[in-house]
């Protein structure tokens, strides 16, 4: 999952700016408000608004405007008729791709994301095409110089965790999503700070192209994740080793 994990590295940087985490923030504030109509304004009866306010949090958004963010979901505000939509396609060299939109309107959107796919030398497909290379997976991060990796994988697997696996300086734990939450209250419980946390669709095989490539798949995921719908992205890419160094 060194893939995943890369980006997410990628997109942590990318928020650093104030213009990046403005545009994170209103992509998470569609994601809670879709989650709180979806299951009802109580984080504690609601799982997934549980998730989306934690990646708010994450992402240093004000309480004021999760809380807006919610109540435009229960309706007890006025806002935007939001749907979410799954677009899948391939991207260069045959790389699998799906990204993930919350939008207002999907006759703007659509054509802009299948565009963006084309000017990579990709293609947009039709749904279910390549959503079967992918499942729901937790995938949790902690850092190596603040956790002792014995207590870490006792946690994980008294918790149900699936493995734990070094990426760069960080232990990246994956689980099913019903573990997810388990092993997340785990590790906050034993002290252990979290680097990151969420559920995401993760492929079950990866393909590992050329260095080329692999620069034109990370341009096609940079230009989708700064569209302002595009709320995340998946891919079956595990980028070769100079690639990775060039992004460090």
């Amino acid at each position: 999952m060194s893939g995943h994990s890369k980006w997410s590295t990628i997109k942590h940087k990318k928020a650093a700016t104030d213009k990046k985490r403005s545009k994170l923030w209103s992509k998470l504030a569609r994601y809670v408000t879709m989650a709180a109509r979806a299951g009802g304004g109580d984080p504690k009866d609601n799982p997934r608004l549980r998730l989306a306010i934690d990646k708010a949090k994450s992402a240093n958004m004000p309480k004021d405007t999760i809380e807006k963010a919610i109540k435009k979901g229960t309706g007890d505000l006025e806002g935007a008729s939001y749907e979410e939509v799954l677009y899948e396609g391939y991207g260069p060299g045959g790389v699998a791709l799906m990204a993930q939109a919350i939008t207002d309107n999907r006759s703007r959107t659509s054509p802009e994301v299948k565009k963006i796919f084309e000017r990579s030398g990709g293609n947009l497909g039709a749904q279910h095409s390549v959503s079967w290379m992918f499942a729901q997976k937790g995938i949790l991060t902690v850092q190596n110089s603040k956790v002792d990796e014995e207590k870490l994988m006792e946690i994980v697997i008294e918790n149900g965790g699936d493995d734990v696996a070094a990426i760069d300086d960080l232990q990246e734990i994956s689980c099913e999503p019903d573990a997810y939450e388990g092993i997340k209250a785990a590790l906050e419980s034993a002290g252990i700070t979290i680097h990151s946390a969420e559920l995401t669709m993760v492929a079950s095989n990866t393909i590992t192209p050329d260095a080329e490539t692999a620069r034109k798949v990370l341009r096609l995921m940079d230009t989708l994740d700064d569209h302002e719908d595009v709320t995340s992205i998946s891919m079956n890419c595990d980028f070769p080793d100079e690639v990775l160094a060039e992004l460090q």
